[in-house]
């Protein structure tokens, strides 16, 4: 066993009985750098990752490559999922030297940190040149090797210009869903080519965008690539849930790893489609979604794991394929031959070795059947050895998780859910947070060494305040407004700018700043919605104003990048519809009052602040912690529901039809 055996991330566990002598990331390995006179290599990953897995076995796990390791270099080993800070500022490295970046990244640093040579995946025999490589160069060309390091330092510590102190309007969304139709693929849904991964943040953009504007092409583009991907291999057809990417430009053929971040936003997603549309299939793919996150996710101390792998049993995607052999086997000749028509299981096959992937071009003639074979399915995969799954819980996904949970349980009449959204959000209270800081993760219920990032904060208070638009229990924005404190005291600075880790945070060669939706919403565009919403229930100007001061990026990416500014945009959308605060009050449990609250759920536009309440109860402990209630009495003796701008309201409305008729566009 080497150093990683205490660590508390699986990923880095699986490296544990390695013969490279790895070590996890301090200042320990790097004095051991400096006192060897030897460079760092850097081996940053995930435990989901394949291609982490494969590099692992090739190279990790062979002796003599690890035996060059060790005589060369000081080996660190991190999870990206863990430290997501050391991996954002030696991605931008690897994306500067090469033009790419992917996982897993493999990076030389000096023994002060500076990179200087970089890379992704390396095949074994081209690692070990690799590594000899590098040996030589630090011991005969140490000086152009140190100047290399020095000039990459220097570059990453230049100044940014993110737009700091404009304001996106309407100009900006609209130029947005321009560039997106340039890079709309009509035919099979999604934006650009192969590989393509779900865009959950432009989807709330558009959503949003239609709903205001009316624009028919925004609506087009979600529902195209929505339909597309819900109906394709992505979606796992018989137990739900989404895998990371398509690595094909039609949908067909996944990257089998499952992450909660993307099922939770894509869940958010659907959910949001279907209360614009009515739209079946979306309601169905929302449900299954949400159902397949508690069944396959859910820890033991009521949280939500990271991933499962994308490999079983050596092989990718192994877990999920069929044959049509192995439909006729498990089904019998006439299901079996029905199946694989519907699911488009040939003999040739859609992946590898002549196994299909699992896709739903058109919903079956007959529900009945289709749920039989379904179930029968689902019940002999259960039979094969399952992914492994990474259960550390990260802070921020487990955030979008609550908010995803608590609107579909809200929704779709699933009080289950909605438990399991509270019963995550009490795990980020006790375990993760201390007071306004988090933990950026936990495993069996303790808290991990790492201090969470400025997306912990966002997404765990966008999650909190999700909660309560729910369930009106105040205990949710108290947590939230101690987050967005610390965002304000501790991520800010006086120009306004965001950073995406604390100013007292451990220092690494530059502090990490990057506004740019990835594969979640960035640090600074999470916190600008969470902020607004916050300030919508308190009435509070200094998050307004930071709000507003955190969309100053959307300026520039809205024409260069939109697809990397969707959840700043949706944001944007909700400034520009108001934004609205609707408080609903009305004695609690009444049914009139539940269809009030129901309707405010449903039918405002995204982004606004719902506030559920007893109405002027003196004892109403919701009204003595979110000012939007005060003063926002009971008529007649029954439920209302106020919608206002910036704490300016409409005369209240008593049932849901005219609640409707208020909130729309």
């Amino acid at each position: 066993m080497n150093r990683l055996a205490d660590a508390t991330s699986p990923y880095l566990l699986q490296h544990a009985d390695n013969p490279v002598d790895w070590r996890p990331w301090g200042e320990e390995a790097f004095a051991e750098a400096r006192r060897r006179d030897v460079p760092v290599l850097l081996s940053v990953g995930y435990a989901a990752c394949h291609w982490c897995h494969v590099m692992a076995h090739e190279s990790f796990e062979d002796p003599a490559t690890a035996e060059r390791m060790n005589a060369g270099f000081v080996n660190v080993k991190v999870d990206r999922e863990e430290r997501p800070d050391v991996d954002t500022v030696y991605m931008e490295a690897t994306q500067a030297m090469t033009g790419q970046g992917g996982w897993p990244m493999t990076a030389f640093l000096t023994p002060d940190g500076a990179p200087f040579y970089c890379g992704t995946y390396f095949p074994r025999e081209h690692f070990n040149r690799l590594l000899d490589g590098v040996s030589r160069a630090w011991r005969e060309e140490r000086d152009g090797v140190l100047d290399q390091g020095r000039r990459v330092v220097d570059a990453l510590a230049a100044p940014r210009t993110l737009g700091e102190g404009a304001l996106p309007g309407a100009d900006e969304a609209a130029a947005a869903v321009e560039g997106l139709a340039r890079d709309f693929d009509a035919r099979r849904g999604g934006f650009g080519g192969a590989p393509k991964f779900p865009p959950s943040m432009l989807f709330t953009f558009l959503l949003a965008h239609h709903r205001r504007t009316g624009d028919e092409r925004a609506l087009l583009m979600a529902r195209t690539t929505a339909e597309a991907m819900a109906r394709g291999g992505i979606h796992d057809q018989i137990g739900g849930g989404f895998a990371r990417y398509s690595v094909d430009a039609s949908w067909t053929v996944p990257h089998f790893e499952k992450m909660l971040y993307d099922n939770a936003l894509l869940l958010r997603a659907y959910l949001r489609l279907w209360r614009e549309t009515g739209d079946p299939l979306a309601r169905r793919t929302a449900l299954g979604t949400a159902d397949w996150m508690v069944a396959g996710l859910l820890t033991p101390e009521g949280g939500f794991a990271s991933a499962l792998d994308a490999d079983s049993e050596g092989e990718e995607g192994r877990y999920y394929v069929w044959t049509p052999a192995e439909l006729e086997r498990v089904l019998g000749p006439e299901d079996g031959a029905w199946a694989a028509g519907l699911f488009g299981v040939t003999p040739e096959g859609t992946f590898e070795h002549g196994t299909s992937v699992l896709r739903l071009p058109e919903d079956p003639d007959d529900p009945e059947r289709f749920e039989r074979v379904r179930t029968a399915l689902l019940a002999e995969r259960a039979r094969r050895v399952p992914p492994a799954r990474d259960d550390k819980v990260v802070a921020a996904w487990n955030g979008l998780a609550v908010a995803a949970l608590a609107e579909a349980g809200a929704l779709l009449d699933r009080p289950d859910l909605v438990e399991r959204a509270r019963t995550a959000a009490r795990l980020l209270v006790e375990v993760h947070m201390d007071g306004g800081r988090i933990a950026r993760t936990s495993r069996d219920g303790a808290a991990g060494p790492s201090a969470g990032v400025l997306e912990d904060y966002a997404d765990a208070a966008e999650g909190f305040l999700a909660l309560f638009a729910v369930t009106g229990e105040p205990e949710w924005t108290g947590a939230a407004g101690r987050l967005l404190d610390t965002v304000l005291d501790r991520f800010t600075d006086a120009s306004g700018a965001f950073y995406d880790t604390a100013d007292d945070a451990e220092a690494l060669i530059n502090r990490p700043q990057d506004p740019t939706d990835n594969a979640v919403p960035s640090g600074r565009f999470a916190a600008a919605g969470a902020l607004l919403t916050y300030s919508g229930l308190t009435g509070s100007e200094r998050h307004r104003r930071a709000a507003e001061s955190a969309l100053g990026p959307v300026v520039p990416l809205a024409d260069k990048a939109p697809r990397f500014a969707g959840w700043g945009l949706a944001v944007t959308e909700t400034l520009l519809s108001g934004p609205l605060e609707v408080a609903v009050v009305g004695p609690q449990g009444g049914e009139d009052t539940r269809g009030l609250h129901r309707e405010a759920l449903m039918a405002a536009p995204f982004g606004t602040a719902v506030a559920p309440g007893a109405g002027d109860a003196p004892d109403d402990p919701a009204r003595a912690a979110v000012p939007l209630l005060a003063g926002r009495p009971l008529i007649e003796g029954g439920p209302a529901a106020y919608v206002c701008r910036g704490f300016t309201c409409d005369l209240p409305v008593r049932d849901a039809q005219a609640l409707r008729e208020r909130l729309a566009p």
